[in-house]
């Protein structure tokens, strides 16, 4: 064993099996949905039979699934089609701090638009408090989003019963799945969301294919203005290769997610275990017990985060420093800073993010690697002592 890919957040491998579905569509079946004539009808038709299977997954009603370029687009068209299409009734809006920079930097645009924002903290795992979330809502309140799993640190957020204080006041709740749905069981109904995001490069799709759940009857104003595609609701010719590969990608994720679910988990754990007992002075991040199966973040004491990862690229061995989306920002993670974290300690931010397809052999080379490549970084730290205090350690269980 000489490589292991362990940034599947940020980019997973399109499978064989999604990628025979696709190709049909960029050759023999490249209508366009909204002809009438029967090549066009028939594209339309295998587009509805995707949108089935993505409402599937999530257990929701085709009718509910509006198809995206991403979960970037999805989540700014949760945000600001909501904002937009209620504003009569109210302009404020709440998100929490650790959020993507898709609902943060929408929720920043709003404010530029006469829309108040209010930015939830979170605990030092990332958990945002019931109670807080009560404490900011306002008459003018009108959207609250919330992710579901946070990328950098794992965390699930307890949607469930956010939502439930949101519907009892009248307030649409929105939250971003794009890093939990196909890495852990997601239903609408369970979790009483009325928005949520999902991305297709999360299941095993192609990269340039979202989709958007929304519930009945809620109004959504359209971002992009073009034609009637999905209901009026985003106008420009459907991206029939990624609808189909996202199709896909969500049948077979109803099929192997339990399976996949147990693997990673014990994944996670081997290298949770093994990474605590080679290195000292290491920070696991995220809640131990309330995050995704085969999700692990570290922060590394007196080390920068982007120069171990180079470390461990030299060889083979593929992380990351956290979000993909912030990763070239000169400025510690705001999800690291967020959570209360040092910004000292907060540099050394390194993320795992584990896959059906990965094996213990990987696992079991990363644990031979990594010691050699933190002490090797640390041997050039003006910083390093060996006993300066770091923050308690976390273990998942």
């Amino acid at each position: 064993m000489n490589s292991a890919y362990l940034d599947h957040a940020s980019a997973t491998p399109v499978s064989n099996q999604v990628l025979e579905a696709m190709l049909p569509y960029f050759g023999e079946r490249f209508a366009n949905p909204s002809n009438v004539y029967a090549m066009g009808s028939e594209v339309k038709q295998v587009m509805d039979e995707q949108r089935t299977k993505v409402a599937g997954l999530i257990g929701a009603k085709p009718e509910e699934i509006i198809f995206t370029s991403s979960g970037a687009e999805a989540n700014n068209l949760a945000i600001k089609g909501i904002a937009f299409a209620r504003q009569q009734k109210g302009k404020h809006i709440i998100v929490s701090g650790i959020e993507h920079h898709s609902v943060l930097n929408s929720a920043r645009f709003l404010e530029r638009l006469d829309f108040e924002a209010t930015f939830l903290p979170v605990d030092e795992y990332g958990l945002v408090d019931p109670a807080r979330l009560v404490k900011a809502i306002t008459p003018e309140t009108i959207l609250v989003s919330i992710m579901h799993a946070n990328n950098e640190i794992g965390t699930i957020e307890p949607i469930s019963e956010l939502s439930a204080i949101c519907r009892e006041k009248g307030i649409i709740f929105h939250t971003d799945a794009v890093a939990s749905v196909g890495n852990t069981t997601v239903d609408v109904n369970e979790l009483g969301v009325d928005l949520l995001s999902l991305s297709g490069p999360s299941l095993g799709a192609p990269k340039g294919i979202g989709a958007l759940y929304f519930r009945k009857k809620v109004r959504l104003m359209p971002l992009i203005h073009g034609g009637i595609q999905e209901n009026g609701r985003r106008g420009g010719t459907e991206n029939i290769p990624g609808i189909v590969g996202l199709g896909k990608a969500a049948e077979l994720a109803m099929h192997e997610l339990p399976e996949k679910m147990n693997h990673v988990r014990q994944l996670r754990d081997l290298l949770v275990t093994g990474i605590h007992e080679r290195v000292e002075k290491v920070k696991f991040t995220g809640h131990p017990e309330k995050r995704l199966p085969g999700h692990a973040s570290f922060c590394f004491q007196a080390i920068e985060g982007e120069a171990l990862v180079f470390m461990l690229t030299q060889g083979g061995i593929y992380a990351n420093t956290g979000s993909a989306c912030a990763s070239k920002a000169l400025k510690i993670s705001h999800v690291l800073g967020t959570i209360g974290l040092p910004a000292d300690l907060a540099q050394g931010s390194v993320v795992f993010t584990i896959d059906n397809s990965n094996r213990v052999e990987e696992i079991e080379y990363v644990l031979e690697k990594l010691p050699a490549a933190v002490e090797r970084l640390r041997s050039f730290s003006p910083i390093w002592e060996k006993e300066m205090p770091v923050q308690e350690e976390g273990v998942c269980t």
